[in-house]
């Protein structure tokens, strides 16, 4: 469904992406992460039509980016950070506005937007003013605004940020729900929310990809860090040697906690064997006192964290190169959506009235 070949954009003699591929398969969800000044929003303009490439090519349903970009508009529903909202007109009013805009036919429009109302959990605020909304109807108006001409791809930048945690799962979960008929790319820093909601993971750092697969099969590849944390009552120093002898553990640390009887074995392991009950084992029958025993396994987190630790001046260099960039994300939006007061072709007079 979308196809990314080598593709690089410039800012004078800075390099804001340079030689980026992957692709999404139709009805998947990519997470697309990055640090700061990665690249990831100069990506996704490019991929949206609102700014030219420096190279390469990139294509969405069949369309290329460049020499089809009405096209590929058309098939692209798209969520900025800041939702492009006219706090002034009620939520159905802007949602038969932005049907209107993009081009819906007179037709359908009554039932795309009750479509994009219910799946947004919006029916009960259908003639609420935007501007009372809480920011998380806000967003759920934003997502709703993308989905609203059923296009075939959704890009959600940042879709939960400045959301409390119970709204996080409400859009979390309408992210899941429009899986399978649409693909999605979705950017955000939450991590644990990616591994919840992508089907695969693209990881981009000064501006080129350095890691593309599922959540599960990245973490399985940094397999640093792997072991178990132990609290005991006693002296480690009668286990340690027994404990090393184990197949899978790699070493074993003891850290002796102050003003208390009690130490802490930190166990380092490898490999795909899991070693736990022999550990376990071991220690109770050297008689300790085994008061906690946790597994540590190494999280998307970690595998962000390897794979963009960086050298700051290169990526301060890089986060100047996008920052110079001819419009920011909601200029680029404004010039493309007009004042909904401007004429529309196609009126219709069955419509609601978008002036209020």
């Amino acid at each position: 469904m979308i196809e990314v070949e080598h593709l690089s954009k410039h800012y004078g003699s800075s390099t804001a992406i340079d030689d980026v591929t992957f692709s999404v398969k139709p009805g998947e969800i990519l997470g697309f992460l990055g640090p700061n000044g990665a690249g990831k929003t100069t990506t996704m303009r490019i991929l949206t039509g609102y700014l030219p490439a420096s190279g390469g090519t990139a294509r969405v349903a069949g369309f290329d980016v460049h020499d089809d970009s009405m096209a590929v508009r058309q098939r692209i529903g798209y969520l900025p950070e800041t939702p492009p909202l006219y706090p002034d007109m009620t939520v159905e009013a802007f949602l038969y506005f932005v049907a209107r805009l993009k081009h819906v036919a007179a037709g359908d429009r009554s039932t795309r937007v009750a479509s994009a109302m219910q799946r947004c959990n919006l029916l009960d605020k259908r003639g609420v003013l935007i501007r009372k909304l809480s920011k998380g109807f806000r967003q759920r108006v934003g997502i709703a605004q993308a989905i609203v001409h059923d296009p075939a791809v959704i890009i959600l930048d940042e879709p939960t940020v400045g959301l409390d945690p119970r709204q996080i799962i409400d859009v979390r979960n309408l992210i899941r729900s429009l899986a399978g008929e649409h693909t999605i790319i979705l950017s955000t820093h939450i991590l644990p929310e990616v591994s919840v909601t992508c089907d695969r993971v693209t990881i981009i750092n000064q501006g080129r990809v350095v890691a593309t697969n599922t959540p599960d099969q990245l973490v399985a590849q940094l397999t640093g860090g792997l072991g178990y944390d132990l609290e005991i009552e006693g002296d480690g120093e009668q286990v340690r040697q027994a404990l090393q002898d184990l197949a899978p553990v790699q070493s074993v640390q003891i850290v002796p906690a102050e003003g208390q009887a009690r130490q802490h074995l930190q166990i380092t392991t490898e490999g795909p064997e899991d070693p736990g009950r022999e550990i376990a084992a071991l220690v109770v029958g050297a008689g300790l006192g085994l008061y906690e025993m946790r597994r540590r396994q190494v999280s998307l987190e970690d595998v962000f964290l390897q794979l963009t630790t960086t050298e700051s001046a290169a990526s301060d260099a890089l986060e100047d190169g996008e920052a110079i960039a001819p419009e920011s994300q909601e200029e680029a939006i404004a010039s493309e959506v007009p004042s909904p007061e401007a004429p529309l072709a196609d009126e219709d007079p069955s419509s609601p009235d978008i002036t209020t």
